[in-house]
Order: structure tokens, then C-alpha cells, then sequence
């Protein structure tokens, strides 16, 4: 079973330290998406090798056991967001580390305009000012379900509901976000 004092890793390290392609990739997703570290890159991969891993053994296996594993996978992505209600397992295999990390609520909480930047995102998710329906959320790599992306607000008791607090971006700040998205 294991011992529930020490989880178990859910990432896996890259297998060689220095590459320096790499090493930039990375660099520049934590940049971006304003990550802690990049352990957090390493966890949005490993997802994303299982999610692969699971497609390509259902696109070996044949039968009716796994047309239902695979229904199954689909539903459960297009649920989270990261691939629309009609896609195949190609579209599984074309799927990207951006794409898993673009569905964290710190990712979300700052394309939605809530907070100026990245790192501000996640600053506010951890110290509580950040709730998905209602319900105070402090995990920044929270994967947020397609139905659940509306609902995401201030916190209802947070200081940042008041419209005039300091910290919470601007109407101008919230226009720049926005055409940041779609230019990205």
C-alpha cells in the first residue's frame, strides 16, 4: 500500500541533467505560465506521457473493451477542456505540454483578468483570495473542468471583491490580457 505519509512522485525527472534545448524549453514554460519550478513542467509532462501512453495502447487494441476505454479517455478530456467533444485519439497524440498547462487554474486565473500576471495568479490562488464556484480553491495547478471555468471569481470574503482594492487589475490592464491571448 505505502505509507500515506509519504506520497508517491508524480512526475518523472528528464533522463539526462543537461540538455541544453531542453533546459530552454523549460525555462521559458515557466516564464511564461509563471511555474514555481520546473517540476511543475516535469508533472504537465508525466500526465501528458500517460494520457499518450493509455491512446496509443487503445489504438493496438482491438474489441469492444476498448471502444469503451477510449470513449472513456475522450470523455474524461474533453470534460477537463483540453480536447474538444469530438475528437479521436490522434487529436490525443497531438496534444502538447501547453495544453495541459494552459487548463491550470493559475493559467486561467490570469487569462481571465482576475490578476495582472502570472505570478500575481498564483499569489492570489494560494493565499486564498481565488474560488471556483463559491468554494475557495489554493492549488495554482488545479486542472479546471470546462464547465467549471465560468465560475471562477474572488473569493467571496477575500478584500479583493471590493472593485477600488489596489491589487486587483484595471479595465486597461484586463484589455491588454485579452489581446495577450489572442495573439499567444
Amino acid at each position: 500500500m505505502g505509507d500515506p505519509k509519504f506520497p508517491r512522485k508524480k512526475y518523472e525527472t528528464p533522463s539526462h541533467p543537461w540538455e541544453a534545448e531542453r533546459i530552454k524549453r523549460e525555462s521559458d514554460l515557466v516564464e511564461k505560465y509563471g511555474l514555481k519550478n520546473k517540476r511543475e513542467v516535469w508533472k504537465a509532462e508525466t500526465f501528458l506521457r500517460r494520457i499518450r501512453e493509455q491512446a496509443r495502447k487503445l489504438f493496438a487494441m482491438g474489441g469492444e473493451e476498448a471502444e469503451k476505454e477510449k470513449e472513456k479517455l475522450l470523455k474524461r478530456l474533453f470534460k477537463l477542456g483540453i480536447l474538444p467533444e469530438n475528437a479521436t485519439l490522434d487529436d490525443v497524440l497531438a496534444l502538447t505540454v501547453e495544453d495541459i498547462l494552459a487548463r491550470r487554474l493559475q493559467t486561467l486565473v490570469y487569462l481571465h483578468g482576475l490578476a495582472k500576471t502570472p505570478k500575481q495568479a498564483r499569489q492570489f490562488i494560494v493565499h486564498g483570495h481565488i474560488a471556483i464556484n463559491g468554494r475557495k480553491v489554493r492549488v495554482p495547478s488545479y486542472l479546471v473542468k470546462k464547465e467549471e471555468e465560468d465560475k471562477i471569481t474572488y473569493s467571496p470574503h477575500s478584500p479583493l471583491n471590493d472593485e477600488l482594492h489596489p491589487m486587483r487589475p484595471k479595465v486597461e490592464d484586463k484589455l491588454l490580457i485579452r489581446k495577450e491571448k489572442e495573439e499567444g
